[in-house]
């Protein structure tokens, strides 16, 4: 049946020309902006879903506060509409493939390639969390890679909305593999559960395995709650110890083992790529429970409160049967343990449970602590940290104000609230921002009544991105409202690396390993370079960028078959034995539909210079020069071929 969105003119601007992928709530169509007269992605939400108003709502929120969100590292949301029939968001379309794809292509990848791609995952996280937006979804089906190896994370925000839908799809068997321990109980979750899930896919491209495995989405949700995984190493003995701890770190099942903050994560990245043998202070757990079984890699125990209802409504949905979800979980056990014995009772499992609160509880008065314990089971307390306020009446850290107010129907699981900020003072300290990313920083220091200037500079110890130092000072006495200069780091100086020989997609990951990028790619026949690699360079190895710099580079095609022109043979003058020590040689020039220029130095003293036809082919030049000499030819101005000469 034909799609009946095709063809279609949304909002007499968007044209739909053909679906590009499908998920468990929306479709995702190719289609052309008319007013930018551009290709974009169009993501509308499915049917089913659009016919439900409280979805509508969630959706259309959701996804105004996931357009305000912009980083390099996040795709893109345009626009964001809707009508009395459809609901849809309008994305940057991507050229590339999934990370999924890409690992399914290569299988495991080498360390650089997965230290890559995590830091760059981890830097659009950094982003999100820093606005208040848990993505709640990573695995490498939502993490796509472009053609010069950068990474672009999508659905931000959407994840949540799947979350509460009970409709089981192979997306969501697909999600449980990358689940966080908490969320799988579907308890309150907050960045934390990102930097789980980032782990999981560290693994995965590590090891070329995921951690935990099952015929169930339940199965796997059971053995990230109880069970512990193969180390990395186990599997791959070529991963070294310090990116094992990292790796295993991301993923620890304890809340306050693992990174508390994306950067945390980042750091110890960046550290472990300068330093191999970096220490890294984390030592993961040998057992789920509280006696030593060291040898364990299987489920200990379940427990009646473990699953999230919802996942458990869908794994009773996806078997088409009413047989008691105990029997499908004891059927698994005892696959797995040869007799595991199951306990206590599971009618609360599949049947769910009745909300404990009909209406939005009076947190005014509490302590944001004390209220994010005592709701924890129904409510997500999120602090608006960059809004917390003066009071005279209420201490710091206690909460003077709340949305949805107290006593109101409840129609969310989220209460938003405004944190004191105790008495108002004279003086205050400038707050600890080491470290911490642009957003962060300017956060904090906003929150304590400061304003925030940014200015960026070069360091060899703090990586970029991150706040180097503040004028004042750390800790100096400012009042509210000064101004504090935060320093951004740049990261050091950056050494281009030697790229020859490498294939295009080596040397943009070469570059981008140093924070270069990929800048124009020529093409060129060559007889003595494979097809595919890197032939020449317009900036020699070892020469000091800028981070973010764009180095171009030629690609052989190969060599020239009989059907098409013969290169120029360069025809080399052996050095005449007069007294003027000069040297004439034929220079083969490279094939252009336009004119260019050309220069020649020996030892950097400019000997030759003129404009040429693509046609030439080559040119015929005398130089002169001192005992053993560097001829450089410089093609409008980039280098084009360095050569060694004996002129004595």
């Amino acid at each position: 049946m034909a799609d009946k969105y095709i063809g279609k003119l949304l909002d007499n601007r968007y044209e739909i020309l053909e679906v590009i992928g499908t998920g468990g709530m929306a479709v995702v169509y190719k289609a052309l902006c008319h007013r930018l007269n551009r290709y974009v992605a169009v993501k509308i939400l499915k049917d089913e879903y659009a016919k439900d108003e409280e979805f509508r709502n969630r959706f259309h929120e959701e996804s105004h506060a996931i357009a305000m969100v912009s980083h390099p590292n996040i795709v893109a949301v345009y626009d964001v509409s809707r009508s009395s029939s459809v609901e849809y968001i309008v994305m940057e379309l991507i050229d590339g493939m999934s990370l999924k794809q890409y690992m399914n292509r290569r299988g495991k990848l080498t360390q650089k390639e997965a230290i890559h791609f995590t830091t760059q995952i981890l830097r659009a996280l950094s982003h999100a969390h820093s606005k208040g937006i848990i993505h709640r979804d990573i695995k490498p089906h939502n993490i796509m890679i472009l053609r010069d190896s950068t990474v672009r994370v999508t659905d931000f925000g959407i994840a949540r909305l799947e979350s509460s839908q009970k409709t089981v799809t192979r997306e969501a068997f697909g999600s449980v593999h990358y689940i966080a321990p908490e969320q799988a109980k579907g308890s309150n979750i907050d960045c934390r559960a990102d930097i789980y899930s980032t782990g999981v896919v560290l693994y995965e491209m590590l090891t070329g395995r995921l951690p935990y495995e099952g015929d169930t989405p339940v199965s796997i949700a059971i053995q990230h709650i109880n069970s512990l995984p193969l180390s990395p190493r186990e599997i791959n003995p070529e991963i070294p110890e310090a990116l094992e701890k990292i790796t295993m770190k991301a993923m620890a099942p304890s809340l306050p083992k693992r990174y508390a903050s994306t950067d945390e994560m980042i750091e110890d990245l960046e550290n472990f790529r300068k330093n191999p043998e970096l220490e890294i202070a984390y030592e993961p757990p040998t057992s789920r429970v509280e006696e030593d079984l060291s040898q364990t890699r299987t489920i200990s125990i379940i427990k009646e409160d473990d699953l999230d209802d919802d996942l458990l409504e869908d794994e009773k949905e996806s078997k088409g049967s009413k047989m008691p979800l105990v029997a499908l979980i004891a059927a698994f056990g005892i696959f797995i343990l040869g007799g595991l014995i199951l306990v206590g009772s599971v009618s609360g499992w599949w049947k769910g449970q009745s909300p404990k609160y009909d209406k939005i509880p009076d947190l005014v008065g509490m302590s944001f602590d004390e209220a994010s314990v005592q709701y924890s089971d129904e409510f997500n307390i999120v602090e608006d940290i960059g809004k917390r306020e003066y009071s005279d009446e209420y201490d710091e850290g206690v909460i003077i104000k709340q949305i949805p107010e107290a006593n109101e129907n409840k129609r969310t699981d989220e209460i938003h609230v405004t944190v004191s900020r105790g008495k108002k003072s004279g003086k205050l300290k400038v707050p600890e921002v080491y470290g911490m990313s642009e957003e962060q920083a300017k956060m904090v220091l906003e929150r304590d009544g400061l304003e925030c200037k940014v200015e960026s500079e070069n360091s060899e110890e703090v990586a970029a991105g991150n706040v180097i130092k503040t004028d004042p000072a750390i800790g100096a006495e400012v009042s509210e409202g000064d101004i504090v200069t935060v320093y951004v780091s740049l990261g050091k100086e950056n050494l281009v690396p030697n790229i020859l020989g490498k294939t295009e997609e080596e040397a943009a990951l070469a570059l981008s390993e140093v924070k270069l990028t990929k800048g124009s790619v020529g093409e060129e026949y060559s007889s003595s370079v494979e097809k595919g690699r890197v032939i020449r360079q317009d900036v020699p190895a070892g020469e000091k960028r800028d981070e973010g710099t764009a180095i171009g580079f030629t690609i052989s095609k190969g060599p020239k078959t009989s059907q098409q022109k013969e290169p120029v043979t360069p025809v080399v003058t052996p050095p005449p034995a007069d007294k003027n020590n000069k040297i004439t040689r034929e220079i083969r020039l490279p094939e252009c539909p336009e004119t260019f220029s050309v220069r020649i130095t020996v030892n950097g003293e400019k000997q030759y210079e003129k404009m040429h036809k693509g046609t030439d082919g080559s040119v015929t030049v005398t130089l002169s020069g001192k005992g053993t000499s560097t001829v450089a030819v410089y093609i409008d101005e980039k280098p084009f071929q360095e050569i060694s000469m004996d002129f004595e």
